[in-house]
């Protein structure tokens, strides 16, 4: 112990923050030669009380005595040791120390310097070694340290392994080196913001394409925060790095499953809900997508369970990333070779996923369009199947993307097509019932224009390019006794079979109404009527609300009368007539509006108008003139101006109103019909009062003879002469003056006579005994069709004989 012993203290210059631990020195027999205050402070012993003696003997119980000595012995052979180990306290209790010994030389003199801290204050400091050992050799999270002039300090190995290179080699290198230059932008930002502000960045997402992989798209999370020393000056920027690369399409899958919910089947069309499939893939999934359905499926009929020949149309084709593709025409037929892709999904029913695909393009379709050839590389089919049919197949390739389909992009795009196949199967299932509706108003609908000596006639009809259904818009033109001529427009309100099936029923009643020769006011009452009727029954047998149950129409019923140029109308809350003069003046005829059909107890009015020659008299649909859509106003000084400019050619008239009024998708189905007046002339009509006498039948015989002789009608005098004398008779024995005969010659030879009487006639079967009766039988054998019809005068009983050449209908 000749040596120079000193006793540290915490003045002495601590660089390395010794003065932390409790500092000892021995030689090396084991004599404590030097004790700092720290070792005074964690077992009580002075320097004074130690130094010069043996460390084995002052400082270390008995009991733990071989444990030391064993410690000792490794020490010297290996020149240093760590370790517990157990010491005595100056209050006598035991007192465990981490221990850390090393060997050092003064001259030729070895001594051993002994770190010593509180055991618990050792774990602590190896859990924190451990914690940092474990971030940089074993934490699958990536740390990157950043010096302030933006080098890499150091990286753990999660880094190596997401770079795939080294450690040393990144080492000096500048931030964001690793990255494509994009890429490396944004990091370089990102660490200089953090060296600027002092602020750390939590959890900021970053694509992280790598400078040796550009074509793999990874995301990662990266957290930034300063590194600091303890008088506050940034000494780097440490950053956590995250690779959420899967998590991060996840995402995008369910934010693509939500975007596609939204955007497909926003309408019951096929063909759209096509499109928007195909349109919502593009280019979050793939670069190129289409979907083909089965032809059945095109037309709203419903497919086959079992398919005979994999022949479909292509509803929808989006080029994609190949711009010079254009999209192909929809409706285009596609037949698949069977070992295609599509074909097999189409017969299993299930899908297909090739993540590599063949260069010679074998593995596709036939057909004229041709785009997989285009740098395809990965294709994924899948069935549009919904309620166990399959409706067709979606088709998606990746071209411009390098990385091919996975298992989850086959996932995400079964969900999504799953899902549009239930909005193309509605679609379709609208189509259906539009169709049907569509051939059942089709059947209850003309399908001609008849022939007409009064007016020449022409109509259009054109069903609604959008909305729930078809609506229930009807026109007719019914021919009346005496040359006359009804027409008729009317409109059901609501839309589809129910109010198809309405319009058909209210169509047949006005035929029927219009065989009784009514006026206008008296169809339109006797018409309101049964449609209180028809909802009476209906609500009796309906569970929906009222309001759903009422039936509600409007309709404009007109009479026309070639031989007195004047016609008669009425409406029941409908849109007015437009008259259109022979010199192209056109305006709204003023006619009473009255109540819609179904209200129920309101009167209707019917007001007499005289028409020229050559006249145009326009009924239409509110469809027309677009009062759900825009100004009825505008619309209807719009209708007026097309009239005024008619062409000879009616038809061409109504394509110049529809032209001028109707959008590419009508919102409403609408009628119109439009009919140029014309006059019957004065030598096809003859007229004669008759004198209430027993001559009159004799007298009727004779003009009757002398007129058709002068028409060259001999071979019907008799006939007529027949018909004439009866009708002429039953006014004598049961009418009133005036009697009046008269003869009109069109497409039938009408015979009427008229009285002041309005007692009907009636048509029996006389007794074999019976001396009268057989009058009306007789005239009923002989005549083609006969009625009577009522005027505010009194009655005209009317027969009708088809005249050689004559034909009822002419094509609308």
């Amino acid at each position: 112990m000749d040596q120079p012993v000193r006793e540290l203290s915490e003045s002495d210059d601590d660089p390395l923050g010794l003065r932390l631990a409790a500092l000892g020195v021995l030689d090396d027999q084991g004599t404590v030669v030097g004790w700092s205050r720290r070792a005074q402070d964690l077992i009580g012993f002075a320097g004074e009380d130690v130094i010069g003696r043996s460390a084995f003997e002052a400082l270390v119980d008995s009991a733990d005595l071989p444990a030391v000595r064993d410690a000792a012995a490794r020490c010297r052979r290996a020149g240093a040791w760590f370790g517990v180990l157990t010491v005595l306290h100056r209050d006598g209790h035991r007192v465990q120390l981490g221990l850390r010994v090393s060997e050092f030389f003064r001259g030729p003199t070895r001594e051993w310097c002994l770190a010593g801290a509180s055991a618990a204050d050792v774990l602590e400091w190896q859990r924190d070694r451990a914690v940092l050992d474990g971030l940089y050799r074993r934490c699958p999270v990536g740390l990157v340290v950043h010096s302030p002039d933006m080098r890499i300090l150091r990286v753990n190995r999660a880094i190596e392994r997401f770079s795939g290179v080294p450690a040393a080699r990144l080492l000096g290198r500048p931030v964001g080196v690793l990255l494509v230059p994009d890429d490396a932008r944004k990091a370089v930002d990102r660490v200089r913001r953090v060296l600027r502000t002092g602020r750390p960045l939590v959890y900021s997402e970053q694509y992280a394409r790598l400078e040796g992989d550009p074509a793999r798209e990874r995301v990662a999370s990266v957290s930034s925060f300063p590194m600091t020393d303890p008088a506050g000056r940034i000494l780097g920027v440490a950053e956590i790095i995250e690779d959420i690369t899967e998590r991060h399409r996840a995402q995008q899958r369910l934010a693509l499953l939500a975007e596609a919910g939204s955007r497909v089947g926003t309408t019951l069309d096929v063909a759209k809900t096509a499109w928007e499939l195909a349109d919502a893939l593009i280019p979050h999934l793939a670069d190129h997508a289409s979907v083909d359905l089965l032809q059945p499926v095109i037309r709203g009929e419903e497919p086959a369970p079992a398919l005979v020949e994999p022949v479909v149309r292509v509803a929808a084709c989006n080029a994609g990333a190949w711009e010079s593709c254009p999209r192909d025409p929809q409706g285009e037929p596609i037949e698949y070779a069977p070992d295609t892709p599509q074909a097999k999904c189409l017969n299993d029913g299930r899908p297909v996923l090739l993540q590599s695909l063949p260069s010679d393009g074998s593995s596709f379709d036939r057909g004229p369009r041709r785009h997989p050839e285009r740098g395809a590389h990965s294709l994924i089919v899948v069935p549009l199947a919904a309620r166990g049919l399959v409706l067709g197949v979606m088709s998606l390739w990746r071209s411009a993307r390098p990385d091919p389909f996975e298992m989850d992009d086959l996932t995400l795009a079964q969900e999504v097509a799953s899902r549009a196949a239930l909005s193309i199967d509605n679609a379709r299932r609208f189509a259906q019932q539009q169709q049907t509706a569509f051939t059942l108003q089709s059947s209850l609908l003309p399908s001609a224009v008849p022939q007409q000596p009064a007016v020449e006639a022409a109509a259009r009809y054109l069903p609604a390019g959008s909305g729930p259904g078809l609506g229930g818009d009807w026109f007719d033109v019914i021919p009346l006794s005496g040359a006359r001529v009804a027409l008729v427009v009317g409109d059901v309100v609501g839309r589809g079979l129910h109010a198809a099936a309405t319009m058909g029923r209210l169509r047949t009643a006005v035929h029927t109404l219009a065989s009784l020769d009514l006026e206008p006011d008296e169809v339109l009452s006797r018409l309101d009527d049964l449609v209180n009727l028809l909802a009476a029954e209906q609500e009796a047998g309906d569970d929906r609300p009222a309001a759903q149950q009422a039936i509600t129409a409007t309709c404009l019923y007109a009479v026309y009368d070639p031989i007195s140029r004047r016609c008669s109308a009425a409406r029941a809350g409908h849109p007015p007539p437009v008259v259109t003069s022979p010199d192209g003046q056109a305006g709204l005829l003023d006619l009473p509006a009255g109540p819609p059909l179904g209200l129920g107890g309101l009167p209707f009015e019917a007001r007499e108008f005289p028409l020229a020659e050559g006249s145009l008299l326009a009924l239409y649909t509110n469809g027309l003139i677009g009062e759900r859509t825009m100004d009825a106003d505008e619309s209807l000084a719009r209708l007026c101006a097309a009239l005024s400019r008619p062409a000879t050619a009616l038809q061409q008239t109504c394509q110049a109103v529809v032209d001028a009024l109707v959008p590419a998708r009508p919102a409403d189905d609408i009628a119109l019909v439009i009919a140029r007046t014309r006059v019957l002339p004065q030598r096809d009509v003859s007229s004669w009062v008759l004198p209430r006498e027993a001559t009159a039948a004799t007298r009727a015989r004779a003009l009757v003879t002398g007129k058709l002789t002068e028409w060259g009608l001999e071979h019907l005098a008799f006939t007529t002469e027949l018909i004439a004398s009866e009708l002429v008779t039953n006014a004598y024995r049961y009418a009133d003056d005036p009697v009046i005969l008269r003869l009109i010659r069109e497409r039938y030879l009408v015979c009427e006579v008229s009285d002041g009487s309005h007692t009907s006639p009636h048509l029996r079967r006389a007794a074999a005994t019976d001396e009268g009766g057989r009058g009306l039988f007789l005239v009923a054998q002989v005549a083609e069709r006969w009625g009577t019809r009522y005027s505010r005068e009194g009655k005209t009983v009317w027969t009708e004989q088809r005249l050689p050449g004559a034909s009822e209908y002419a094509s609308s």
